[in-house]
């Protein structure tokens, strides 16, 4: 490489192939991933910019069993369907893989082979949560319960959510199995851990001092309150029948733990990428020299900048990240994206209903991004942006350029005369986009750099609409052939300056500009095509013909966001219909088991929400027996001045168990009406009806 060139390696989160991909996969992860890629290349640097399919996931078995097909159905048929999704879309991976792919299981094994080999690991027979209905032992998401952290009801064995928090299986509050709904029981077996605990100090010294300044806040925030609260041996071996065995004797009926085998995904892709290529795969992953950086959203945080660095350093051969700049989530109007309930906008339907319009999804995302916070995509937003951004400001300056060149000088560039201060100081402020565009690119701050490229947009319609080049052709022909030039130079930058961000726009830009005419004609072409609008006097030099006008852009109609909503209307309903149907009965109780819960009637009074939770309300009851703390997660549902004086249900014999350091006294029961908020289980409450499952 010259010194000029930089080596990037680029990982984009291994989607879970038990679905397709939603705007919120692509806002929180590929599209950023795709911009940099992009702009990167575009500026002459080495890129590997690899992604794959994690095909050995406990959802993708879930999946299957669901729908009564093989792990193996499941994943190619998802992994067919989002490899397109990405390629339609526009995603410039370098190399999609798959985790199913020989050259990853070979991967995988070498890697933990290593380590085992070189004493890394720690065995240990443990007790595990295990389902004496279905024989089978529960990690990850086999598992449900209320997360220790936050109270959020709906954790995984993994992770929680709500809160981010990652979690081993016994630490749920409450665990039911997911195959079968029973509370597990606890039962030996033995598996391989990687002693986090150990490197605690080395991750503060390299995180917690040395990327302080230069990884996002929310970022550094997280790992910085997972490290505070100490590091613990983490398992990365399951008892599970789909997965890459464990290479080891004595190992049978156990497989790598999807989080260990995932992110090796990264390098078994790159290796196939080298392969296909023809280059060597090492540089990518060894060369101190080469930047490693990972694009993933907020709930993959913790595995991405401590287990999987800690597998780096431990297996002893890698490279480390630079950054890991990840993204918040991104709702769906107003409610969280949910793959179970269908509550999202999928990628490859919103390609059927929007064909030709990847940009404007693209652009629409960039837009909103959630960069620092949870950000809501809505569908009157999305057309609102087309409508008036791309449409009015982008899409109508490159019309009318290309039409009045057409029509003034039958599409050749024209000669510019004497530049007034306004052309002068137009192209000033045209020449310093380059430099300011990337800039925000490389600080990963994707909206405001595509903010910039809009101004550039609008710095060309300005121009136009204050000189009027279409009053002066009568007037001052000499005058017009200046302005015209100058918008042209304009039109040229955006169309290089567009690509990363709207890709096809870009593409189709350039086409009506005849880039590769001029290109093929410049002597002196320099490599980096961003820099040259900085350092070039004519973009597009005089007597440089060019094509006809084409609409970049089209207006999105009320009749195409009316049918995106009805489609999520209907969604809605189907939700609440699934919600107001009655739970079945469950197993026969004896008399004794109901005599051993002892349910009283409560009154609250003192109530207030507990401090960096979303969902906890620290909730005091008068029982009849004493005065005793709750802890609840319905803080989102309620004002702790509003249920102050309640009348509630308290099942107040259940143990007392610790949440976020407050100790919980009992349970107050709840239930959901048929919107799904959560009531109080009372009979004259409003929307409870007979039959309503009591939690």
């Amino acid at each position: 490489m010259s010194d000029s060139t930089q080596r990037y390696t680029i990982t984009a989160a291994l989607p879970y192939t038990n679905g397709p991909i939603h705007i919120g996969h692509l806002a929180g992860v590929y599209v950023p991933a795709d911009i940099y890629a992009r702009f990167l290349r575009m500026q002459g640097h080495d890129v590997a910019f690899v992604c794959g399919s994690d095909e050995h996931g406990v959802p993708i078995t879930i999946k299957a069993k669901k729908e009564s097909v093989s792990p193996q159905d499941i994943v190619d048929k998802y992994h067919a369907i989002i490899k397109k999704s990405f390629k339609d879309f526009g995603v410039s991976f370098d190399n999609y893989s798959r985790t199913s792919a020989k050259v990853h299981h070979d991967t995988a094994s070498d890697f933990f082979r290593k380590m085992y080999e070189d004493g890394k690991f720690i065995e240990e027979t443990t007790q595990q949560l295990y389902d004496e209905e279905a024989k089978q032992f529960l990690a990850d998401r086999f598992v449900t319960g209320t997360c220790p952290k936050c109270g959020n009801e709906e954790a995984y064995g993994d992770q929680c959510e709500s809160c981010g928090s990652s979690l081993n299986a016994t630490d749920l509050i409450n665990p039911k199995s997911t195959f079968s709904g029973a509370t597990p029981t606890l039962k030996e077996t033995r598996h391989w851990f990687l002693p986090l605990d150990q490197y605690e100090d080395w991750l503060k010294e390299w995180i917690l001092v040395g990327h302080k300044a230069d990884w996002k806040s929310n970022v550094y925030g997280q790992v910085k309150s997972w490290i505070d609260d100490g590091l613990r041996a983490r398992a990365v071996t399951r008892d599970l029948d789909w997965g890459i065995p464990v290479p080891v004797e004595g190992a049978e009926g156990k497989v790598l733990y999807v989080w260990f085998d995932a992110p090796i995904g990264y390098i078994s892709s790159t290796k196939e990428w080298a392969e296909r290529e023809g280059k060597d795969w090492e540089p990518y992953w060894k060369d101190e020299n080469t930047k490693l950086i990972h694009f993933i959203g907020k709930d993959n945080i913790v595995f991405h900048c401590i287990i999987f660095p800690v597998m780096l350093k431990a297996q002893g051969d890698f490279i480390l990240p630079q950054n890991v700049p990840a993204n918040e989530f991104l709702n769906l109007e107003g409610k969280k994206l949910s793959t179970s309930k269908n509550w999202a906008v999928w990628l490859h339907e919103y390609l059927e209903d929007f064909p030709g319009q990847q940009d404007v999804l693209r652009y629409a995302l960039t837009a909103n991004a959630p960069e620092t916070k949870d950000n809501d995509f809505t569908w009157k937003d999305f057309q609102a942006r087309n409508n008036n951004e791309l449409v009015a400001i982008f899409g109508n300056f490159i019309n009318r350029v290309i039409v009045l060149t057409n029509k003034y000088y039958e599409g050749l560039v024209p000669q510019p005369q004497k530049l007034s201060k306004v052309d002068e100081q137009t192209i000033a402020e045209l020449k310093a986009y380059p430099s300011v565009i990337a800039s925000s690119i490389e600080k990963y701050r994707f909206r405001e750099a595509q903010a910039e490229l809009m101004n550039l947009a609008r710095l060309g319609n300005k121009y136009l609409a204050d000189e009027e080049p279409w009053k002066l052709i009568k007037t001052d022909v000499d005058r017009v052939q200046t302005i015209m030039y100058v918008a042209l130079q304009i039109a040229s930058a955006l169309a290089t300056l567009s690509e990363p961000f709207l890709p096809f726009t870009s593409v189709k830009l350039k086409g009506m500009l005849k880039f590769s005419a001029e290109e093929n004609r410049l002597e002196n072409y320099e490599k980096s095509q961003w820099d040259k609008i900085s350092t070039r006097e004519s973009l597009l030099p005089a007597g440089h013909q060019i094509g006809k006008a084409e609409l970049l852009f089209s207006k999105i109609e009320d009749e195409q966001i009316e049918k995106q909503l009805e489609k999520l209307e209907a969604t809605k309903t189907a939700n609440a219909a699934e919600a107001n149907k009655v739970e079945p009965q469950k197993d026969t109780a004896s008399f004794e088991d109901f005599t051993k819960m002892d349910l009283r009637v409560g009154t609250i009074i003192e109530a207030h929400k507990m401090p960096k939770t979303k969902k906890l309300m620290v909730i005091k009851v008068d029982t009849g027996l004493d005065q005793r703390t709750v802890v609840s997660g319905i803080a989102e549902h309620f004002k702790a001045e509003e249920i102050i004086g309640k009348k509630v249900t308290v099942l107040a014999n259940l143990a007392s168990r610790k949440l976020r350091g407050v100790e919980s006294q009992g349970m107050i029961l709840m239930t959901e009406n048929a919107q799904g908020k959560l009531v109080f289980v009372n009979p004259d409450e409003d929307g409870v009806e007979p039959g309503a499952a009591i939690n």
